[in-house]
C-alpha cells in the first residue's frame, strides 16, 4: 500500500474513534463540586431547619431535591480556623491553623501552610478548573493568596470580613491599612487586579459566581463561593430591606435581608446549572462556616450557645447537599456529618491523589447516603478551641465538653438537643472514657503557628 493511502486510512480510522473517545471521556467524566459557604449564619435561619421569619426557598431547594443534614457540623466555631478544615479535608490544628489568622500580609504562614494541600490543590491535577469567590481568610501572604493555592481564578477579598456597599470600598490594598478594620474597604481582587463594583457584594459575587460556571461547564471545575454574608457589618439594599417590612427589630430586619439576598444568588447559581444541563454532574454542598454570632441578630434556636463556644449553637450549622438523580432527593440524614467530608466525598469521586502523609480526617459520605453501607461516618468528632482553653467530643448521642471553668459537662444530645441537663455526675466511666479518647487524639495535634487576628501593629 502506497504511504498517502496508508495516511488516508490513518485519518479515517482516526475519525471513526475519536466519537468513541470523547464518548468514554464523558462517561469518566468525574463530578463538579459547587461549595456554597455563608459566614455566622444561625442554624434555625433557613427554612429547612424551621425558619419562619426568613424565607430561602433556594436554599432550601438544595436539602429538598438532595439531603438534609441535621446534625452537619464544622471544625470550629470561628471563620478562620473552620475554614481551613473544610478547604482541606483535615483537622486545622493538624497544622496550626487554629486560630482567625492576623490580616497582616507580612506574617510568614498567617493562614493555611504551603505544607498542606487544599481543595483546588487536589482537584486541579485531575482537570478541575477552579476559582474562588468572596471570603478568603486563609492567609493575606502573597504565598497563600488564591492563585498561589492552585485557584485558577479569584474574585473576592482576603480579609475575614468587608462592608457591602460599593461606594464604602475605597482602599487600593492591604497595604493602605491603618488601623483596626480598615480591610473591610479595600476593593476586591480579581486574579490580582484590584477592581471596582457598582452593586451591593453579595450580588457582585452571585455573578462572578454564575458567570465562572456559564464559561466553564464544559471540563469538571471546583466553584468556592464564599459569601460573606450575614457576617457584620449589617449592611443591606432598600429592594431585599423592603421584603421584611414587617420585621420590627432593625437588626433582625437587615439580617434577614442579607440572608435574603444569598438565598436570591443561591437560585440564580442553581436555575444556571439547571439551564445547562449539570445538575446530575454537579455535587452543590451548602453550609454556614459556624453559628449564629451574638452581633448580626441570628437565631441558633433550639441550640445553646453562638459562635466562638463549642456548645451546639457554635459547631453546628445549616448544611444540606444535592447531586440529582444520585443523592436521594429529601433524604433527612440524622448521624453526625462534618464539614471535613465534603473534601473526601468529591476526592474519592475524583480520584486525587491525597499525600500518603496528611491522610483526609474526612469520611466519603457517598456510600452512607445511598444505604450502601450502613452504620454512622464516624466513631467520634472532635473540637479544639486552644487559646480559650475549651474542648468537646461527640460520640453516638453523647457530648462531653470542657467548659471555660475547667469542669467537664456531659449531655445526651438525643434527648437534650439544648444541652441543658449535665449528666456527668452520674457517669463518670462514661466520662473517662470520652476524655481518653479525646486525649488521644488531641496528642496528634500542634499549637496554634501563626499571630492571631489583633495582633497586627499598624505602623511598625
Amino acid at each position: 500500500m502506497c504511504r498517502a493511502s496508508i495516511c488516508s486510512l490513518l485519518l479515517v480510522l482516526t475519525a471513526c474513534a475519536a466519537p468513541s473517545a470523547e464518548v468514554s471521556e464523558q462517561a469518566e467524566r468525574p463530578p463538579n463540586l459547587v461549595l456554597i459557604v455563608t459566614d455566622d449564619q444561625g442554624w434555625w435561619d433557613v427554612g429547612f431547619n424551621g425558619c419562619t421569619d426568613i424565607p430561602t426557598p433556594n436554599i432550601d431547594r438544595i436539602a429538598r431535591e438532595g439531603v438534609r443534614f441535621s446534625d452537619g457540623y464544622v471544625t470550629d466555631s470561628v471563620c478562620g480556623p473552620s475554614r481551613a478544615g473544610l478547604i482541606t479535608g483535615r483537622y486545622q490544628d493538624r497544622f496550626g491553623a487554629s486560630r482567625n489568622p492576623t490580616i497582616d500580609p507580612s506574617v510568614p504562614d498567617n493562614g493555611v501552610p504551603r505544607t498542606e494541600r487544599n481543595l483546588a490543590e487536589l482537584l486541579g491535577p485531575r482537570g478541575y478548573r477552579t476559582m474562588a469567590v468572596g471570603k478568603w481568610h486563609l492567609g493575606t501572604h502573597p504565598d497563600l493568596v488564591p492563585s498561589e493555592r492552585g485557584f485558577d481564578e479569584f474574585y473576592g477579598f482576603l480579609s475575614g470580613g468587608h462592608r457591602y456597599f460599593p461606594e464604602q470600598l475605597t482602599l487600593e490594598d492591604l497595604s493602605e491599612v491603618d488601623q483596626p478594620w480598615a480591610w473591610y474597604r479595600t476593593k476586591l481582587l480579581h486574579n490580582g487586579r484590584r477592581v471596582a463594583i457598582d452593586e451591593y457584594l453579595t450580588d457582585a459575587l452571585t455573578s462572578a459566581a454564575v458567570e465562572f460556571v456559564e464559561r466553564t461547564q464544559d471540563s469538571p471545575f471546583f466553584l468556592y463561593l464564599a459569601y460573606n454574608a450575614p457576617h457584620t457589618p449589617l449592611q443591606a439594599p432598600s429592594e431585599y430591606l423592603e421584603r421584611f417590612a414587617h420585621i420590627e427589630d432593625e437588626q433582625r430586619r437587615t439580617y434577614a435581608a442579607m440572608v435574603s439576598a444569598v438565598d436570591d444568588g443561591v437560585g440564580r447559581l442553581l436555575d444556571t446549572l439547571d439551564d445547562h444541563g449539570l445538575a446530575e454532574e454537579t455535587i452543590v454542598v451548602f453550609l454556614s462556616d459556624n453559628g449564629g454570632a451574638t452581633n448580626n441578630a441570628s437565631i441558633n434556636r433550639p441550640l445553646r450557645g453562638h459562635k466562638g463556644g463549642l456548645y451546639e449553637g457554635g459547631v453546628r450549622v445549616p448544611f444540606a447537599m444535592r447531586w440529582t438523580d444520585t443523592l436521594p432527593a429529601g433524604l433527612n440524614y440524622e448521624s453526625p456529618v462534618i464539614s471535613l467530608d465534603i473534601a473526601a466525598t468529591i476526592v474519592a469521586r475524583a480520584e486525587a491523589e491525597v499525600p500518603g502523609d496528611k491522610p483526609l480526617d474526612g469520611v466519603d459520605l457517598l456510600p452512607f447516603l445511598t444505604a450502601e453501607r450502613a452504620g454512622p461516618p464516624h466513631a467520634a468528632l472532635y473540637w479544639r478551641k486552644f487559646d480559650k482553653g475549651l474542648w468537646a467530643i461527640r460520640s453516638a448521642e453523647e457530648k462531653l465538653l470542657q467548659e471555660g471553668d475547667g469542669a467537664l459537662a456531659l449531655f445526651d444530645l438525643e434527648s437534650d438537643l439544648s444541652e441543658s441537663r449535665d449528666l456527668s455526675t452520674g457517669d463518670e466511666s462514661r466520662v473517662s472514657a470520652l476524655q481518653r479518647d479525646y486525649e488521644a487524639w488531641e496528642a496528634s495535634m500542634i499549637p496554634p503557628r501563626v499571630p492571631g487576628l489583633g495582633s497586627w501593629k499598624f505602623g511598625d
